[in-house]
């Protein structure tokens, strides 16, 4: 298949959590000749796994916009992951875009937040001016507004079972959440399916959960006790400084635990499922998972 075939899918950050996870997803369905995975590094050793797997690597560096051009050059269906680097990702989703207008790429998938136009996360900030940048773009597009990853809570269970509890500060919020693996099937559904210009899908699991609940599970499924300790937005900030985290990743975590308690993480439509074609992994699996690991 010649490398410049107008429906070569393009996935970036393609050696981030989500990115190697789309890059697995698609290769279910789709030969690895169609598929081209943007890295920062190609010589890292996830890169060299996703091109011993036949993906055709290329630089694709946001911050880098001389890189884009080139890494866009015959790609004809384009996944633009939110970046990592809070604070920057205006200026560099919009390189990316630019670039995808110059490349004349046909359609751009974005992974945005879950109701991201109404959200009370500050994380919805630079998520709305993405959108909106896609909009005034000509571009067809179409937006994934990803809910909370499970993986976001379990990543806290060996700090949870170690002293006992559970810190944050969602009150009784729900959480809908879904594992990482159900969102890049989603991005991968959208990228091989019909073209929908303009699509918006509020992505969350089919389950949702509070976190006193979600303590619960890790005792039950632990064998170990821990208990859900519900903190003020300030008090949890300070804990996770006191964990080692930067005062400004804690106060994003902080503020979307408080953002939670107002229903910012639950969305009960399960389009997710509906995208994917099957049931969302169920929270309690996931926290198997981790505690198995």
């Amino acid at each position: 298949m010649s490398s410049n075939h107008p429906t070569r899918l393009f996935v970036t950050g393609a050696t981030g959590q989500l990115g190697r996870l789309v890059v697995e997803a698609l290769l279910r369905t789709v030969p690895p000749g169609r598929i081209v995975a943007g890295v920062r590094d190609p010589a890292s050793e996830t890169a060299r796994r996703i091109a011993d797997l036949g993906v055709e690597l290329r630089i694709a560096d946001y911050g880098r916009p001389e890189t884009l051009d080139a890494a866009f050059q015959g790609i004809g269906r384009l996944l633009m992951i939110s970046s990592s680097e809070i604070g920057q990702r205006v200026a560099q989703h919009r390189n990316v875009i630019e670039a995808a207008k110059r490349a004349g790429i046909a359609s751009v998938a974005y992974t945005s937040l879950l109701h991201a136009d109404t959200t009370p996360l500050a994380l919805g900030e630079e998520h709305r001016r993405t959108e909106a940048l896609l909009r005034a773009s000509g571009l067809p597009f179409t937006i994934l507004r990803n809910g909370w990853y499970t993986e976001n809570y379990t990543a806290s269970i060996p700090a949870a079972l170690a002293h006992g509890a559970l810190l944050g500060c969602a009150g009784d919020g729900r959480i809908a959440s879904a594992a990482r693996a159900d969102y890049a099937d989603a991005a991968a559904a959208v990228l091989t399916g019909a073209d929908a210009s303009g699509a918006i899908h509020e992505l969350a699991g089919d389950e949702a959960y509070t976190l006193a609940e979600f303590a619960a599970a890790v005792a039950e499924l632990s064998g170990r006790p821990v208990a859900y300790r519900d903190l003020t937005e300030a008090a949890f900030k300070d804990a996770l400084i006191g964990a080692g985290l930067p005062d400004a990743f804690a106060g994003l975590l902080s503020n979307s635990d408080a953002g939670a308690a107002k229903g910012a993480l639950y969305d009960g439509g399960r389009t997710l499922a509906a995208l994917i074609g099957r049931p969302t992994t169920p929270w309690r699996v996931t926290i198997k998972q981790a505690l198995r690991s």
